[in-house]
């Protein structure tokens, strides 16, 4: 009971100094506003010219791979990679008191801050706490090129591998951070942690900012098959399940996979139906498409969120979108795309995709992704189980 209570004590305590916050924004937020003859509220956003872009998507997309086509755009760019995993490892125990209610408004509230510039709110959850705004402990700080560059970081070695960057960098000075965003023309971050689209709306629509959202979606059979990789500890069930060829459909790992699927499904139909918040403001990008089309698609989605695409983004997407088997890791962002999209079918038993096919049949139905009734056609990589789809 003692637990119980000084777990709802830290929620209260980040809610309410979240709750500062927010509401100083609100208040600048009201200059903005104005009411037309009709009685309509227009949003005055701002005319700076910064573009604020999320890609959101679920772990083991290929959302880090997609992230480094922004973070690879050149020194106007600041992008962040997974900051709500500080707030996710903070809250979880929180949440399931809390009925997992408050999470979706504390992440968008910090994603605010963020694009923002602003790190306090960000700080309250990472652990140990940030001593005079430094801390040596943001998640992937390395997966970050601002993040890794003068002033915020004097590496002692230059050219070092991505993930060793942190090592020679020291501890981030979040204050420092704070002014590289600042002077950064557009802003970037990745996120797996929001899974429902309409709680960005208070986002989208904050006249402070000019945010575009991408939500990257996969072949939920492609995204088992690379979870049961990344995660074998969390997959120790569907690993049996592929060994004896039983699954019980009314397992709660069975259900959890319904859950995903349809959270990811309802966040499509909301953006693809375009409702005015988020007109001009939603795409919607299959990885698959990606990794056949990776300059093309890259192309249109920096078109999408209203960012030049830069030649140095270019030159990344030439560089590593053809690459050995080696360096194609599975938190590697270098893929042989084309190869990396149709892996996953000679590594899943039928009986484990039969069991996809059911849960998440209505997502991938809205998807484009082609079912398959035998093992043959599964194994047989010259026939394509994506359907030529354009989502507008």
């Amino acid at each position: 009971l003692r637990n119980y209570w000084k777990i709802v004590g830290v929620l209260l305590a980040v809610l309410a100094g979240l709750s500062l916050s927010i509401c100083f924004y609100t208040a600048i937020e009201m200059i903005y506003y104005k009411v037309d003859e009709t009685g309509d509220i227009n949003v005055k956003r701002s005319s700076s010219g910064r573009k604020h872009v999320l890609l959101m998507a679920s772990t083991r997309t290929g959302s880090s791979f997609v992230g480094e086509f922004f973070n690879q755009h050149g020194e106007t760019m600041f992008y962040l990679f997974e900051p709500l995993w500080h707030v996710e490892r903070l809250l979880a125990t929180a949440a399931e008191v809390n009925n997992s209610t408050a999470l979706p408004g504390i992440y968008g509230d910090v994603l605010q801050a963020l694009f923002l510039c602003d790190f306090s709110p960000l700080e309250k959850f990472i652990s140990p706490s940030p001593q005079n705004h430094v801390t040596p402990d943001l998640f992937r700080r390395e997966s970050s090129l601002a993040l890794c560059e003068e002033p915020v970081c004097t590496p002692v070695l230059k050219d070092v591998f991505e993930r060793d960057l942190k090592y020679f960098c020291g501890p981030l000075n979040l204050t420092l951070a704070s002014e590289s965003c600042l002077s950064k023309q557009h802003h970037a971050i990745k996120a797996v942690r929001v899974r429902q689209l309409d709680t960005l709306q208070p986002l989208v629509e904050d006249p402070h900012l000019n945010v575009a959202i991408i939500q990257l979606v996969r072949d939920p059979r492609a995204i088992l098959v690379s979870r049961m990789v990344a995660f074998p500890s969390k997959y120790q069930t569907w690993k049996a399940w592929a060994q004896d060829g039983q699954v019980p459909e009314n397992d709660e790992e069975v259900k959890r996979l319904k859950g995903n699927c349809d959270q990811v499904m309802t966040s499509a139909e909301l953006g693809l139906s375009k409702p005015q918040w988020l007109k001009g403001r939603y795409m919607l990008v299959r990885y698959e498409d990606i990794a056949r089309y990776p300059m093309q698609k890259a192309e249109e989605m920096y078109k999408f969120a209203g960012i030049p695409f830069s030649s140095r983004a270019r030159e990344w997407i030439l560089r590593n979108t053809q690459t050995t088997e080696e360096a194609s890791g599975i938190y590697s962002t270098q893929k042989n795309s084309s190869e990396q999209a149709e892996k996953w079918r000679t590594s899943i038993p039928f009986t484990l995709v039969q069991v996809v096919q059911k849960v998440c049949g209505p997502a991938m139905k809205l998807f484009g992704y082609r079912f398959v009734d035998d093992e043959k056609t599964l194994s047989n990589k010259s026939t394509s189980l994506l359907e030529d789809k354009q989502f507008s």
